[in-house]
């Protein structure tokens, strides 16, 4: 067997940034079945961030096989955004596999303090855009999240689970918005992953998810060596957008952070090296047990938090 190639390795984790981490867990357990998880490696908060003085508090969370952390990073930057738009390149959700939508969907509005980004509930996608059934909404912090139902004949094989405990089975990936997909893609390949799926979304029915009158959005899906979820899904909406730069704070409640693990220390010291305009602070940040860390701003201002152990 060939050597694996230096580079990313998987999506180790999702970071939500939180006003308060512990009770955002509590929705999170109840109206998505997310159970604790264990402590991530303890990082630099200050030299990863380059946040004078900072300091994390993490509430650690698991949804099957993948993990979602809450941090709440001292000092506070500001809240969610408001309504931000799908087509807004600060726009990132988690999307959430679900076993059965009706289900899903019920436990969720039987919680409080959520509200719809879809217009109508759930929306069955035409084929051309996938055949799932999915709904988008807030969290009680503002982040996006959807709910995503394959077609029972359609599910991919990581997500047949006829004996999960929960009708939420994980996290199948994290969206971000971008406005040139080209330019993403080049970035992300960079680091390791690859394009795996391609489509062009419109029609009435995107329209209802999105909340976004009559889309047309290019979905590119990359995935990560090891062929597990989470991957990461570029979404470019074409057209006259208002598409103003990023400018998210680290410590910003919208500023979600993909957390990469890398193949080893000299793989994310490269990664440092090819796009040192692009790190957040200085750069690679040694951990105390023996790692290192560093957080990168991809072309739209996502921040992807790059690990090795």
């Amino acid at each position: 067997m060939s050597a694996r190639p230096p580079g990313a390795l998987r999506l180790a984790r999702i970071t939500l940034n939180a006003a308060d981490p512990e009770g955002l867990a509590g929705f999170y357990r109840d109206a998505l079945g997310f159970t604790a998880a264990e402590a991530p490696p303890a990082a630099d908060a200050a030299g990863l961030t380059g946040l004078a003085g900072a300091q994390a508090r993490t509430v650690p969370l698991r949804l099957g096989a993948q993990r979602l952390d809450l941090v709440a990073v001292a000092p506070a930057g500001r809240p969610y955004p408001g309504e931000l738009p799908g087509t807004s390149p600060l726009f990132q959700h988690c999307a959430i596999i679900v076993s059965d939508m009706g289900r899903a969907h019920a436990r969720l509005s039987a919680q409080a303090g959520w509200r719809p980004i879809s217009t109508d509930g759930p929306v069955r996608l035409p084929a051309s855009s996938g055949g799932v059934t999915a709904f988008k909404f807030r969290d009680p912090e503002g982040h996006p999240l959807e709910l995503l139902a394959y077609p029972a004949d359609e599910t991919p094989a990581s997500w047949r689970r006829p004996d999960a405990g929960d009708v939420c089975l994980g996290l199948d990936h994290s969206a971000i918005s971008v406005a040139e997909t080209g330019r993403s893609v080049t970035f992300y390949e960079s680091l390791g992953l690859h394009v795996a799926s391609r489509s062009l979304n419109t029609g009435p029915e995107q329209a209802r998810l999105d909340a976004v009158a009559d889309p047309t959005v290019e979905v590119t899906g990359l995935g990560f060596p090891d062929g597990h979820p989470p991957h990461v899904e570029l979404l470019c909406y074409r057209g006259d957008h208002p598409r103003s730069p990023s400018d998210l704070a680290v410590n910003d409640v919208a500023a979600t952070r993909l957390v990469v693990e890398m193949t080893d220390g000299a793989a994310l010291r490269a990664a440092c090296a090819a796009h040192a305009g692009r790190l957040v602070a200085a750069g690679p940040v040694p951990r105390p047990d023996g790692g290192v860390d560093a957080l990168l701003r991809d072309p739209d201002g996502h921040l992807v938090w790059l690990t090795a152990g």
